[in-house]
């Protein structure tokens, strides 16, 4: 009987290449992830060192201007001129200015290096008197005009930035003056953050850092001549920095970064450990395997499951048809609803039409009812021009003549602004208005009205009143409006007392108040009174426009109307007008003549 060869090792073989391609895929993830990792961390690590450079160098720039200032001062260049004088003036402005720039400390040398004068003058470690000509920063401010650095200090033992400038020309220079930074602020934030930022100077030394172990360590071995060198410049007294060990070496599992901070090219290096960055990319390559695994799995039942995806084809391609059909519907949808909107805008339009052909039928009556009281006085002046030449007294037919021509320019600027209410968007902006100067103007063309109805005008105008806000002409029509309807409600009444206008000061204004001794308003056609073409007159005696204008011109400006009863029969007008808000003076109020008034 021949032996039937088992299926065994082929399955081997498959299982075998299988593991062997989940393996080649976990290892690519594997490099990837650390690859994107190792790329996120740097731009961390770059934006950490922009924020950290930008935060170093605004501590610089802060006080940068100080040294030179402090050299222009005219008690420093005199002490410089005669050192052996009294140095107390030149102490205080240097303690003076210490305070109120928040600078560690300030100080001047003379062109031997000695500090003449100090703003810690009179203070335990006071620098008067110490010689600093061994200190980098004095020899290149000298030579150069001005210098940065950064040390230990070697009197007070405290880190800072010293700025120095050059006091007097580079021939014949008389000292040095040197403003100290105290960065200690900024390494306090980092170390509280716990950021493992570092600054370096040029030799490579750490002198500000985050992490206390970081401080006073080479980034690298220093040579034998750096080495001497920092120790001739006691740039880090009391600092072991030529034996202590390289800190770039012991940054290990660490990812390091460094941009250089101008002008002085020193080294801002910020780390990041590695350690979260290997942890991501093992747990990604190890989804990976598991994902191929199960992708392996799942590609054995496929040959199962054709038909399911055949029927899920079929599903698809029925939804499909009928995303198809609901979209045509949408569309024809769309089009319609666009169509109606098509209309709807015709036919705004055709209403905004409308309203344009009736603002210009109210445009022209308004014109000719706000004319015909102006036109009355004009006819009144010409007529007595006309009798002044006749009797020969030329001088008041020219200023009969004079006074209708005014009226006739009132009159035009009149209908100006008539038209300009029709259409608010013309409107003239507010000015300062004297009310005073309004209600004496409008007084002057009632007073033939006043008379023809036998009427008299009683003005209140205090003196030094502020301006409102508004336009003169038109404030002149609402006055010349108001006072005239109660003049003609006080005549319609039979009363003899006087018209009463009076101008006072209100919270956030003026308020003009107005009161007749008429038969008064009806409680029930109080709310229509201001309505167009509403009237209470005899047909033909008037629009029933004047409450109507009157109103749409102090709506214009903020202003309010009011209408009340008056105790004993007649009518309170109340409007209140807004102050004119760049009104830095009181508005001078002339007097009106005794003869106008009556």
């Amino acid at each position: 009987m021949r032996a039937m060869t088992p299926p065994r090792p082929r399955h081997l073989l498959r299982l075998a290449a299988l593991v062997a391609a989940m393996a080649a895929l976990a290892l690519l993830v594997l490099d990837g992830a650390r690859q994107a990792g190792l790329a996120r961390l740097d731009a961390d690590l770059q934006n950490r060192l922009t924020l950290t450079r930008h935060a170093v160098t605004a501590q610089i720039e802060r006080y940068r201007y100080l040294p030179a200032l402090i050299g222009q001062d005219a008690r420093i260049l005199s002490l410089l001129d005669r050192p052996g004088d009294d140095r107390s003036a030149a102490n205080a402005y240097l303690k003076a200015t210490r305070a109120l720039s928040g600078v560690d400390q300030i100080y001047v040398l003379d062109p031997q290096g000695r500090a003449l004068a100090a703003s810690n003058a009179g203070e335990p470690g006071s620098f008067v008197g110490q010689d600093y000509a061994f200190r980098p920063y004095f020899r290149q401010a000298l030579t150069r005009g001005a210098a940065r650095y950064y040390a230990v200090g070697v009197t007070t033992g405290i880190p800072g930035y010293f700025l120095a400038s050059r006091i007097g020309s580079a021939e014949a220079p008389l000292g040095v003056a040197v403003a100290k930074v105290d960065m200690g602020g900024l390494q306090a934030t980092w170390a509280s953050a716990d950021q493992s930022v570092a600054l370096a100077d040029a030799a490579g030394v750490v002198f500000l850092a985050g992490q206390p172990d970081w401080l006073f360590r080479p980034l690298d071995p220093l040579d034998d001549a750096t080495a001497r060198q920092l120790d001739g410049e006691q740039r880090y007294a009391g600092q072991a920095v030529p034996t202590a060990a390289p800190l770039r070496a012991a940054l290990t599992g660490l990812r390091l970064a460094e941009v250089p901070l101008q002008p002085d090219g020193w080294p801002i290096l910020a780390a990041e450990p590695l350690a979260p960055v290997e942890r991501q990319a093992q747990l990604l390559a190890l989804l990976a395997g598991l994902s191929g695994l199960l992708v392996s799995a799942l590609a054995v039942g496929w040959r199962q499951r054709r038909q399911l995806i055949r029927v899920r084809l079929n599903q698809n391609a029925e939804l499909e048809r009928r995303v198809a059909e609901r979209t045509e519907a949408l569309a024809h949808e769309i089009d319609q609803r666009r169509r109606a909107q098509d209309e709807l805008r015709e036919a705004h339009e055709s209403l905004v039409h409308a309203a344009k052909l009736a603002v210009l039928g109210r445009m022209s009556t308004t014109i000719v009812h706000e004319v015909s009281q102006p036109l009355s006085a004009l006819d009144s002046t010409l007529a007595a021009a006309e009798l002044h030449l006749g009797a020969g007294r030329e001088a008041r037919a020219v200023a009969s003549l004079a006074a209708a021509r005014a009226l006739l320019m009132r009159m035009q600027k009149m209908v100006r602004n008539l038209k300009s209410f029709g259409a608010r968007q013309r409107a003239d902006p507010p000015e300062a208005v004297d009310m005073a100067r309004v209600l004496t103007a409008g007084a002057e063309v009632l007073a033939p009205r006043l008379r023809d109805l036998g009427q008299r005008l009683a003005l209140t105008l205090p003196p030094g009143l502020p301006a409102v806000s508004g336009q003169a002409v038109r404030l002149e029509q609402v006055v010349i409006n108001l006072i005239l309807n109660a003049a003609e409600a006080a005549a319609g009444a039979g009363a003899r007392a006087p018209v009463r206008v009076a101008l006072e000061p209100a919270p956030g204004g003026l308020r003009l108040t107005i009161l007749d001794r008429g038969a008064g308003i009806d409680p029930a056609l109080q709310d229509r009174i201001q309505e167009p073409f509403f009237t209470t007159r005899v047909t033909g005696e008037g629009l029933g426009l004047g409450l109507s204008i009157t109103r749409g011109i102090l709506d214009q400006i903020g202003a309010t109307l009011a209408f009340h009863p008056r105790p004993g029969g007649g009518t309170v007008t109340v409007v209140d007008l807004p102050l004119y808000h760049d009104a830095a003076h009181p508005a001078a109020a002339p007097r009106l003549d005794d003869r106008l008034a009556g």
